[in-house]
């Protein structure tokens, strides 16, 4: 599954970059490809454990 968000943050972001280099970009695919990338990212970094996680329980 982390393969398929990677490719697809890819995919988004080259979109966004490629519609960006035109003279005239249609800015709903900008948006739409950041958005996506943004999105992607998010459920990528959902996996990673918090700083401040304490597994035994203690303070500080």
């Amino acid at each position: 599954m982390k393969t398929i968000y990677i490719i697809l943050m890819f995919a988004a972001a080259f979109l966004a970059l490629w519609e960006q280099s035109k003279p005239q970009p249609n800015k709903y695919l900008m948006v739409g490809g950041i958005a996506v990338f943004m999105l992607g990212l998010m459920q990528l970094m959902n996996k990673v454990p918090g700083k401040n996680n304490n597994k035994n329980g203690d303070e500080a």
